[in-house]
């Protein structure tokens, strides 16, 4: 075994900054560090001091090929190599299903490097040592070109690949033809060994655990399970969303992430407050509200920019989506319909599933009473049926 050479690119902060947090983000197997693009994209613009670190496996993208076997432990550390060539002594981590694996790694054997961990469509262990071993055999006699068709089916939710058919996950399926076909299927014989399962509950870093709504592979029992043996971590599914669920839905892994790293208050709470509400509103609904600013709203504007967003919503003793299940609840009790409409789509930003959100509008007709209550759903029906509809008045 071999600790494998690896490489990456950095999005530093403005102005060369090099005091803010550094965040490693880590691909799935078979893709590149590309499968970030639109996450990358949307964590500077929310959190301009951020800096991240995208690393590639080894024989994908940037990182060169090897012939010589590895574990997941010796990519862990590889990863640790690149970090330290930065000079960066504790930084947060995210990985996507391998890049999971190896965060997980890092997590349970270097706990004092790291601030916080995230794991996408992961686990301790994923599949069993056959299948991966099908797979190594798969591809070192037909290359990675024989995957192409069964990865569209894993990796994507129904009808995305139609709906973007020049998008990033087409051209993420281009970018498995491009993989060292060696160094993917000793990626899959490091898989097959991998089992952290039994050292999950000595884990205590801050973990975050996400699926896809749509995986076939980290399904979403798994990854509530591997949450819940985790003993600071917590659990988000993503909805319509499959295998590359970041990929898939960029948006709302990277609002998902800015919370998990805790996005410090040292910025005014106007700056603050501006990065947490278009993470969790989106940049679509709020630069409206902007565009709609006259000189008689504009103080109001500051006002919920500063105090609800930069200062309540901003606080770490609850995360965003347990403050969208709060806030639901509040907004249904009290009547308010078109801040019911705006917070049913922040919850699924969040991380709230459709069932969730039903349900704690079921839940809250205990309290608020059945009028209230079925008014709020007729609202949240007319959400999911056109999540894209961002033609409502902004309130915010």
């Amino acid at each position: 075994m071999t600790v494998p050479r690896l490489l990456g690119s950095i999005s530093e902060a403005p102005e060369g900054d090099a005091t803010g947090p550094l965040l490693v983000l880590l691909p799935s197997l078979g893709t590149t560090t590309a499968v970030w693009d639109e996450v990358v994209a949307e964590l500077v613009q929310s959190y301009p001091a951020l800096r991240v670190l995208r690393v590639d496996l080894p024989g994908h993208g940037a990182s060169p090929a090897t012939q010589e076997p590895f574990s997941i432990s010796e990519l862990a550390e590889a990863t640790l190599h690149v970090v330290d060539e930065i000079d960066v002594a504790r930084f947060h981590v995210a990985g996507l299903s391998l890049g999971g694996t190896i965060a997980i790694e890092l997590a349970a054997a270097h706990p004092e490097r790291l601030k916080s961990f995230a794991a996408f469509c992961s686990g301790a262990r994923i599949g069993d040592t056959q299948g991966w071993a099908e797979r190594a055999s798969q591809v070192r006699s037909s290359g990675t070109a024989s995957l192409v068709g069964g990865a569209a089916a894993r990796w994507y939710a129904p009808g995305y690949l139609e709906n973007h058919p020049t998008g990033p996950g087409a051209k993420a399926l281009g970018t498995l033809l491009d993989v060292d076909d060696e160094s993917y299927a000793l990626c899959t014989d490091a898989l097959g060994r991998f089992d952290r399962t039994a050292s999950l509950g000595e884990i205590r870093t801050p973990g975050l655990i996400v699926s896809g709504e749509h995986d076939g592979v980290a399904t979403t029992a798994s990854m509530k399970a591997l949450a819940d043996a985790l003993p600071r971590a917590r659990f988000a599914e993503i909805t319509d969303a499959a295998h590359l669920a970041p990929l898939e839905k960029p948006q709302v892994a990277a609002s998902l992430l800015l919370d998990a790293i805790d996005v410090p208050t040292a910025a005014s709470p106007s700056e603050t407050g501006m990065a947490v509400r278009r993470a969790v509103l989106g940049d679509d609904h709020v630069d409206a509200a902007l565009a709609g600013i006259t000189p008689e709203t504009a103080p109001f504007q500051d006002f919920i920019t500063r105090y609800a967003w930069g200062e309540v919503w901003a606080r770490p003793q609850l995360s965003r989506r347990e403050r969208s299940i709060a806030t639901l609840a509040s907004l249904v009790t009290s009547g308010h319909h078109a801040e019911i409409r705006m917070h049913v789509r922040a919850a699924l930003r969040n991380g709230l599933h459709r069932d969730e959100i039903a349900e704690v509008i079921f839940h809250t007709a205990l309290y608020a009473g059945l009028p209230a209550a079925n008014a709020a759903l007729a609202i949240m029906r007319e959400v999911f049926a056109d999540t894209t509809d961002d033609n409502q008045a902004p309130e915010k």
